[in-house]
């Protein structure tokens, strides 16, 4: 399945100097935070540049130490003080914003992310046939000498993970063999796939859209070459789309039962 409704800024873009567009709350949360402390660091280094502009200015031809500079206790214990209150200010909703990306509650849908070298697998854990059987495929880059027009070179893969929008998300990510790390900027995630363990992560996609990462762990030779492409789409697409996958395995099974 196609689709045309990539966003400007879901993916990255040469010299960007701002964060991928927010599509889902956590992400609008990071984006918030660092709002917020880069106003604090600059506010910090204005003052910080001021109050060394003014000292040199004003005692760059004194000859004689300004004893209550040098050693003032007073002088000491604000410039003490004042950062441990700016970091207590700047950690509070730093915490907040942590556990709340970490609170997995109730999902709706839930993925399995396999990572592999040097490519990545999906499993649709919810759906299952009667057989047992559930629906995974496995995604591997897209070479550039097959790319379409409009295809992003090292970011579109020939299958893609297809999911509703305004739904609760659960990715479950581990890996088969060595470290591998699920990220996906616009969608706010940054997951360790470690082999033998299980990550979770969940999502709320607010928007259609087309969601780009890249594996954020070096796992081999061919670690810059194992993207991963996410479609977000409306409910009824997901659920034609759902349909087609099933029919494609049965009729894949029945060619293997009389194969």
């Amino acid at each position: 399945m196609k689709m045309n409704k990539m966003m400007r800024l879901d993916v990255p873009t040469p010299w960007s100097m701002t964060l991928q567009d927010a599509a889902t709350p956590n992400q609008e949360g990071m984006h918030e935070l660092y709002d917020m402390m880069m106003f604090n660091l600059m506010v910090m280094l204005m003052l910080v540049s001021y109050m060394l502009f003014v000292m040199v200015k004003d005692f760059k031809n004194n000859k004689m130490a300004y004893k209550y500079m040098m050693h003032g206790q007073v002088l000491e214990m604000v410039w003490t003080m004042f950062p441990a209150v700016v970091l207590l200010y700047m950690s509070y909703p730093s915490f907040t914003l942590l556990y709340v990306l970490d609170e997995v509650l109730t999902p709706s849908m839930t993925m399995k992310v396999v990572g592999l070298q040097w490519y990545w697998k999906y499993e649709y854990s919810d759906f299952m046939l009667d057989t047992g059987e559930t629906m995974e495929f496995e995604s591997y880059m897209m070479p550039d000498d097959m790319l379409e027009e409009g295809q992003l070179r090292l970011l579109d893969t020939d299958t893609s993970m297809v999911v509703p929008v305004d739904t609760h998300m659960r990715f479950v990510v581990t890996s088969n063999d060595v470290m591998h790390c699920f990220t996906m900027p616009s969608l706010g995630f940054k997951v360790d796939a470690t082999p033998g363990r299980l990550n979770q992560v969940s999502a709320l996609m607010q928007r259609e859209g087309v969601y780009y990462g890249q594996c954020s762990e070096l796992c081999g030779v061919n670690h810059g070459f194992m993207p991963m492409k996410l479609e977000c789409v409306s409910v009824n697409e997901f659920m034609d789309w759902l349909g087609e996958q099933v029919l494609c395995l049965c009729s894949l099974m029945v060619k293997a039962m009389y194969c």
